[in-house]
């Protein structure tokens, strides 16, 4: 067992575990944090996306010995139900979500996608930047269009393009 300390959605954590355990086991355990899930265990499908230091990354994969000082956001980080981000607004409007699995991971590799976009992004570009997130239920046609909306919105906010 090891103190470990590290930041989840702008709060500090301090978890006394093991250093071999994988951050999405203490987020769902240690933290009760469950918006991400485990599909696969082998970063595969994406369902346990979280940003680490902004970049995605499968929690599944990532070991919580390697985070002393460092900075998680979860789909939880991103918004919540009373106060949801334009993404996640964006697929409840667009009914972007069938079974809700792997809705947290694609929110969360969504948000980091969005967060550098000068325009609206095209199909391809949404579908290379969620080549790490596996949907078996939707067909990606509403994700994409949930995406494609959250970034009007978002690109509208900043003054960058006129409202419709």
């Amino acid at each position: 067992m090891k103190e470990l300390n590290f930041t989840v959605n702008g709060s500090l954590h301090s978890v006394s575990c093991h250093p071999a355990k994988t951050l999405l086991d203490v987020l769902r355990e240690d933290l009760d944090m469950t918006a991400s899930k485990e599909c696969c265990g082998k970063g595969e499908c994406g369902s346990c996306s979280v940003l680490l230091n902004g970049e995605v990354v499968c929690s599944c994969l990532v070991l919580v010995g390697q985070l002393e000082n460092e900075e998680i956001t979860t789909c939880e980080g991103i918004g919540l139900t009373a106060n949801m981000d334009v993404i996640q607004e964006s697929f409840v409007e667009e009914g972007a979500t069938q079974c809700g699995y792997c809705t947290p991971g694609i929110i969360v590799a969504s948000k980091a996608f969005l967060k550098n976009i000068d325009q609206v992004p095209t199909i391809d570009e949404i579908k290379t930047a969620l080549g790490g997130n596996l949907c078996r239920c939707t067909g990606y046609t509403k994700i994409i269009n949930a995406i494609q909306m959250a970034a009007k919105k978002e690109l509208q906010e900043k003054g960058a393009m006129p409202a419709v």
